[in-house]
Formats: C-alpha cells, structure tokens, sequence
C-alpha cells in the first residue's frame, strides 16, 4: 500500500514514515500543501495521511480540491487540534477520519487497514483468488493455506494485484505502488518482479497474466 504524507515537522514526519515503512508500507513526505495538491494530481495512493497546519496551500484546502476532483481517496486529517468544530468541518468537507497529536503508532496503523478495508466488496477481512488468500489485517498473503513469505517489493506488488483483482493494473500503476519519490523507478525491475511472483505462484489456482500494452491481471485459472 502507498501512502502520501503531508507533514511540516521534519523529525515527526522522520518518525511516521519510519514507522509505516517498517509495517511495509510505501511513504512519500511532502511538507507543504502546494506540493501535496501536485503530488496529489499526479499519482494514486491508497491513503493520505494531512496536516491541516502546513505551508502554502491550508490542510483544508487540499482536502476541498482533491474531493473537487472528485477523487476518492481516504484521508486521515492529522492535527494538534481537538477542536470538535474543526473535527466536524473537516469530516463535512471529505475527511474519513481525524487523529489527534501525539499519534499512536500502532492505532494510526490499524485506522489505515480499516480505511482500506472499506473500500473493499462487502468489507472483508480477507481476499481470495482461488487458493491464495490476503489477510487484510496482518497484510500476509497464505497458498492453500501455508504462509506466503515474500520480499518487500513482490509483496507490495502482488498486494496491489490482489486488491484489484479481477481488473488490470497498468504497468505505471505498479511502477508507483512500490517505488517513492526517493526511488528510480525500474521497468526491468518490475518485470523480474513479476516473474519471481509467477514462479511462486506455478502451483497456484492464482496465475498473473500479461496483457500486451495494458498491463497484468490476477485472476484464477480457471478464467484463463
């Protein structure tokens, strides 16, 4: 899963991206509104995690012209401020939730599983593709029933398959979903990713195929 930060002080912001990274998800920081607006127009993240108080362009702001867009990704307002009006404008103008400072590590990290969660059919906990199934509370994929273990990067991709399974997932897409703006993006590495997953996947009913000039799709075999 990736993740946009928008925070301005540099050793909170250290220390979030720290911790999301070790739960294995994908961070960028920015630390003004004028550039999450852009980052915002730019690429899809599963989550936004806001500062209301940043430079440039208001917290709020940025909420208004993401849901103008008419872009629906989740965002977790997170603010010094337990003003319960500010708590209401901002769930009225797009907020799916709003966490008081100091956060709570592992609270923040269970308030993104759910919010991700909902956005799935019917709100499981858990995602099927014939005989490999995606627990979305520990992020943990299991193959007839053994644990799945992966490296990062195949495991973030195949967590972005697997969350669109059924549908095809464009090459940039996932060229984002497991780099950061701190990264140099790789085709080739992708593509070694991909076949490292087949590979693991050989006596799955879950097969990832290509479609030419589109981009892959998980589905079981059976569809094939």
């Amino acid at each position: 899963m990736k993740l946009l930060l928008v925070e301005d002080n540099a050793e909170l912001a250290h220390w979030l991206a720290s911790l999301l990274r070790e739960q294995a998800f994908v961070v960028d920081h920015v630390d003004s509104g004028d550039a999450a607006d852009l980052q915002l127009q730019q690429q899809r993240y599963d989550v936004v995690l806001l500062d209301l108080n940043i430079p440039g362009l208001p917290g709020k702001g940025v909420l208004r012209r993401l849901r103008e867009r008419r872009d629906a990704v989740p965002v977790i307002v997170l603010t010094a401020t337990a003003s319960l009006d500010q708590k209401v404008l901002c769930l009225e103008i797009g907020a799916d939730d709003y966490m008081v400072k100091p956060i709570e590590g592992r609270e923040l990290v269970a308030r993104i599983k759910a919010l991700v969660r909902r956005q799935m059919p019917g709100k499981a906990n858990e995602i099927a593709c014939g005989d490999l199934l995606y627990d979305l509370r520990t992020r943990q994929f299991s193959l007839a029933g053994a644990e799945l273990a992966l490296p990062p990067r195949e495991r973030t991709l195949l967590e972005t398959l697997m969350l669109k399974a059924g549908s095809t997932v464009d090459k940039q897409a996932l060229l984002d979903s497991i780099y950061g703006l701190d990264d140099e993006p790789s085709l080739d590495a992708l593509e070694l990713y991909v076949h490292r997953l087949r590979k693991k996947l050989e006596t799955s009913q879950a097969t990832i195929i290509t479609l030419r000039g589109l981009g892959y799709l998980l589905r079981t075999r059976d569809e094939s």
